[in-house]
């Protein structure tokens, strides 16, 4: 069908939700808004579906979702004698409709469900995928996206999320459901399916046992109470508030302010339309308010809860963000000292990182005899390095794994990056330095005189819409048949191209085989130890490109990166 019979059939079909009643209306006889939701359906990625929230084939929305978990329980019933599955979901507009409704369609196909009574974040859904050792879980959220997104990720019976073979397997069941018809996914009422057991509500017993979890990978938790650390901490409208209070208040933080305006669940984020810690805007209401409470630190955490940036005063009173690579490099050289220190660290121990994630980690690494190991950009591809470990019995090497994005895991209970941890362990690392005299900022002044001083950055190219799809084919095809031969004045030394599974010494041709999975990346090695690594999104309408620098100052790496940056920049075509 083309994009207006779609339309035409959906205006007769779509009957459930008023919402999608109303907006099919509104786009009646207007060619353009029609051809934007039906041109092509929402795809089920590596992880799951995300988009805008709507009507139409290519929105987020109640059809969409039952779609998608019809093609999951399919999948389950077809690999588990007996399946069950979790289900969590976030603050966003409609996501406790949306989680309901896969709780519904699960159950009618004879799957048990377990389902949160109120909003939690992700890394919980892990959480509750392991605890009741369910074959899959279910999270809706859309991340640290704007308002008008929302989304649904998938995870397998090891509380990560599914694999690649797993989630082809998964599409292929879910392009055999059609969206309207005899056929279509099953469901039963949510409310007779917990009347018949088959959707159950999670505990308080569970959360508990998650928080107690968590608290067992502090690495100076005796020191807090006593260190007077002040916090200023935002849940940015999502689902942290709860738990990230909670597991302060059981380390012995009491200072702690929340930013008011952002302290209760609300997808619309009014007060930060972005509602990502990674950029400046989001936190400004928690820095407005830092002015007053003079904290000793400033933390935020994105919707779901998976991801945590903060900011610390410098000597004049400013408050200064920090990156996600800095954040975790700082931990990780934290965890692997004072583990050293106090005897805790394992045999062996383990670090795991992102390909786009800096490289300070190999020498933090080689500082302590911690084994390094690179994997592709997704915090998946760590917890899939997490579960290797766990099949031969060695999960506990691992001590620390993170990516530049602000996600962070220490200890193997969840399988994906969790701010609730890392929210425990920055604070704890502040206090632990406070009671030496050191400010974080001291530490990270430390850090880069001890090992180099490492600049990296990431730049987003947004790519909305169809033309913006093919934009990104097309940018990725040039870079791939005419690769520049430098950038930012700096020649390239070698590639690497993630498609074809190989590195290119461009000296003298000789080509390294890559043995991570296939993804649609390219790096570009420079001179001087330099590199830009660019790839599409898997999650949202954009593309990125990943720059880093070393220079013999901050400043000289800054500007380096700058140079890099425009001239890449230009390379792109924006």
């Amino acid at each position: 069908m083309d994009s207006m019979e779609l339309y035409e059939l959906w205006c007769k079909k779509a009957v459930d939700d008023p919402d999608l009643r109303k907006e099919l209306l509104s786009v009646n006889g207007d060619k353009d808004a029609i051809e934007d939701r039906f041109y092509r359906d929402l795809e089920f990625g590596t992880g799951g579906l995300r988009g805008v929230i709507g009507a139409g084939s290519y929105r987020l929305n109640v059809y969409t979702i039952r779609r998608a978990t019809q093609g999951l329980a399919d999948y389950i019933k077809g690999s588990f004698e007996k399946g069950s599955a979790a289900i969590a979901y976030d603050s966003r507009i409609k996501s406790d409709v949306f989680a309901k409704e896969a709780a519904s369609v699960l159950a009618a196909n004879g799957i048990k469900v377990y389902i949160y009574k109120e909003l939690m974040p992700t890394p919980m859904l892990s959480w509750a995928v392991r605890y009741f050792k369910c074959s899959a879980g279910i999270v809706v959220t859309a991340s640290h996206n704007p308002a008008k997104y929302n989304g649904y990720k998938v995870y397998g019976e090891d509380g990560c999320q599914i694999t690649l073979d797993v989630a082809n397997t998964v599409i292929g069941k879910i392009n055999d459901v059609p969206m309207f018809g005899e056929y279509s996914a099953k469901k039963m009422p949510f409310e007779d399916g917990v009347k018949s057991g088959m959707i159950e509500y999670i505990g308080q017993e569970v959360i508990d046992a998650y928080l107690e979890e968590v608290s067992k990978h502090g690495v100076h938790t005796e020191l807090v109470a006593d260190s007077g650390l002040k916090v200023v901490y935002t849940p940015l409208n999502g689902t942290g508030n709860k738990p990230v209070r909670a597991i302060l208040k059981k380390i012995g933080i009491s200072e702690v302010t929340v930013v008011p305006e952002q302290e209760n669940p609300d997808g619309n984020f009014p007060t930060c339309p972005f509602p990502n810690p990674e950029i400046k805007e989001a936190l400004a209401k928690g820095l407005e308010l830092c002015k007053t409470v003079k904290p000793d630190l400033l933390l935020a955490t994105d919707p779901d809860c998976d991801r945590v940036g903060i900011a610390v005063p410098d000597k004049n009173g400013d408050y200064v963000l920090f990156t996600g690579n800095e954040v975790g490099a700082l931990l990780l050289e934290y965890i692997c000292a004072e583990r050293t220190a106090n005897g805790t660290m394992p045999k062996d121990p383990i670090a795991v990182k992102t390909i786009v994630t800096t490289d300070i980690v190999r020498k933090i690494c080689e500082e302590y005899g911690v084994k390094m190991i690179e994997v592709l950009t997704g915090f998946k591809f760590i917890g899939e390095q997490i579960g290797l470990l766990e099949k031969k019995g060695e999960e506990n090497r691992y001590i620390f794994g993170f990516e530049e994005s602000y996600g962070y895991l220490a200890g193997s209970y969840v399988r994906d990056k969790d701010a609730v941890v890392a929210s425990m362990l920055i604070c704890e690392m502040a206090a632990f330095y406070r009671t030496k005299g050191i400010s974080l900022l001291d530490a990270r002044e430390a850090l880069y005189k001890k090992y180099g001083n490492y600049v990296h950055t990431q730049k987003s190219f947004q790519c909305e819409g169809a033309s913006g799809m093919e934009r990104m084919k097309e940018i990725m095809t040039d870079l791939r048949t005419d690769p520049p031969k430098e950038i930012g004045g700096l020649k390239v030394t070698a590639t690497a191209d993630y498609i074809a599974s190989e590195k290119i010494d461009i000296a003298t041709g000789e080509k390294t085989a890559i043995t991570l999975p296939k993804s649609d990346v390219l790096s570009f090695f420079l001179e001087g130890g330099a590199s830009v690594i660019i790839r599409p999104s898997g999650t949202e309408p954009k593309i990125k490109a990943y720059y880093t620098t070393i220079g013999d100052t901050r400043e000289a790496a800054a500007a380096l990166e700058e140079k890099l940056s425009e001239d890449f920049k230009r390379i792109l075509g924006f």
